[in-house]
């Protein structure tokens, strides 16, 4: 079975940075495409964050982090890893890894970011 375990999370002051990473097992990240979303408050829906292309470099991001956030995979470890810099107190979210392209996707126990000075 497919599983997705991320880590990274934390308190950072606004400006900070922070790298999270989707360790996966059961299928290797290049054949996937992967995708992050997050979760701003239990209330609110998941909302799509970045994605990378299955066997390539291809990569896109929501508008609200684009520039900010950088998504990218390390075959040898098998993971999919986010890099969040300039972060802002609205980029508080529980953070989740996605097998596929959209929020649907088998995704992980979720990693929380909190943004706060």
């Amino acid at each position: 079975a497919v599983q997705l375990v991320e880590s990274g999370g934390g308190l950072v002051h606004p400006g900070g940075s922070l790298r999270l990473s989707c360790a996966v097992s059961g299928t290797q990240v290049n054949d996937n495409d992967m995708t992050w979303v997050r979760r701003q408050a239990p209330e609110k829906p998941l909302v799509w964050i970045a994605t990378i292309r299955k066997r390539s470099q291809v990569t896109s991001y929501a508008d609200s982090v684009k520039g900010r956030f950088t998504i990218s995979r390390d075959a040898t470890n098998n993971t999919v890893d986010l890099q969040l810099t300039n972060l802002k107190t609205e980029d508080t979210a529980i953070y989740y890894c996605v097998r596929g392209l959209g929020i649907g996707g088998p995704r992980g126990q979720g990693t929380q970011v909190t943004v706060s000075s």
